[in-house]
């Protein structure tokens, strides 16, 4: 009996102490977990792997400055996305009607159209005739075309790509990693911003 309570004592001092220090080790993550949430100034932080961690304060200096300039490639990138869907959508909404002899009608009701802009067409056989472009009006989704929905796929991976490159730059919650992500973005949009908002405010 003594033995058995003996064991039976060991066995719970056992599993108390293996319960307390997996106490001991989640409190501690959940300390280091919170530690971590505020932003430093150090100059030697890693940036995506290991093998770039700044050694002095120039390497820390140049890695800010790559860090600018992939936040304005972003933006950047961005801009020529927009710029590439307004052309697409162009080519998909402008119409070119020929005003061909006999048919009044439809000449008729062309020339009428305030929409429609004067211009020529070359003929085969090389005569002139006249011409009017029509934009259609209709905004239903672009049909799906290997030209346009290929790099339209490619821009959007990249854009993707880069953005989370910025997003694990931010989260090593250096300082100058922040701002540097932070400059980049305000020089881009300086820059580009232009084109992305009149993009948004043609939909």
């Amino acid at each position: 009996m003594n033995m058995d309570h003996m064991n039976h004592a060991t066995s719970s001092a056992s599993s108390s102490a293996a319960t307390s220090m997996s106490s001991m080790s989640s409190m501690s993550s959940m300390s280091s977990m919170s530690m971590s949430m505020v932003f430093v100034n150090a100059h030697n932080t890693p940036l995506f792997s290991n093998q770039w961690t700044p050694s002095s304060s120039g390497a820390y200096a140049g890695t800010c400055i790559f860090l600018i300039v992939l936040s304005i490639i972003a933006r950047l990138l961005s801009a020529f996305k927009a710029v590439m869907e307004q052309h697409w959508l162009d080519t998909h909404l402008n119409r070119r009607y020929v005003a061909v002899a006999g048919k009044s009608t439809e000449a008729g009701r062309i020339d009428a159209d305030p929409d429609a802009k004067v211009a020529s067409l070359v003929t085969a056989q090389g005569v002139e005739e006249s011409v009017k472009v029509v934009r259609r009006t209709t905004r239903e989704p672009l049909p799906w075309r290997f030209s346009v929905d290929l790099p339209r796929a490619f821009l959007f991976l990249v854009i993707t790509g880069v953005s989370y490159l910025l997003m694990l730059a931010v989260m090593t919650m250096n300082i100058g990693y922040f701002c540097s992500v932070l400059a980049g973005a305000f020089l881009g949009e300086l820059a580009v911003g232009r084109y992305v908002q009149a993009n948004e405010h043609a939909h």
